[in-house]
């Protein structure tokens, strides 16, 4: 059963943007804390930026001013804009949805992934 439904990768010259999508369910939307990440061949998966259901946010070092994660309750879709991409964030991003509260505090959903690429 698919939980999280990622949308909006592709292809980019540098300096572009796009902007990724993550759809949840309402319930999956309201009680956790979502967040993007991304693996690149042969490195570890990394937390690109997280967004609780209060609306707190944190982010990766790389990515502070570029990159800016949104939630939209009506539609139950997290978004990430990525503007001023670089070749280095190349990587297929993924959705995450971490339980938030104690009844669901052993979720931890995965979306399928969509490929980001920044050509130079």
């Amino acid at each position: 059963q698919v939980q999280l439904v990622e949308s909006g990768g592709g292809l980019v010259q540098a300096g572009g943007s796009l902007r990724l999508s993550c759809a949840a369910s309402k319930n999956i939307f309201d009680t956790s804390t979502i967040g993007w990440y991304r693996q690149a061949p042969g490195k570890q998966r990394e937390l690109v930026a997280a967004i609780t259901t209060a609306g707190n946010t944190n982010y990766a070092e790389s990515v502070k001013g570029r990159f800016t994660i949104s939630r939209d309750g009506p539609k139950n879709t997290v978004y990430l804009q990525m503007n001023g991409l670089k070749p280095e964030d190349t990587s297929v991003y993924y959705c995450n949805a971490k339980g938030s509260i104690f009844v669901v505090r052993d979720r931890d959903y995965w979306g399928q992934g969509t490929q980001v690429t920044v050509s130079s």
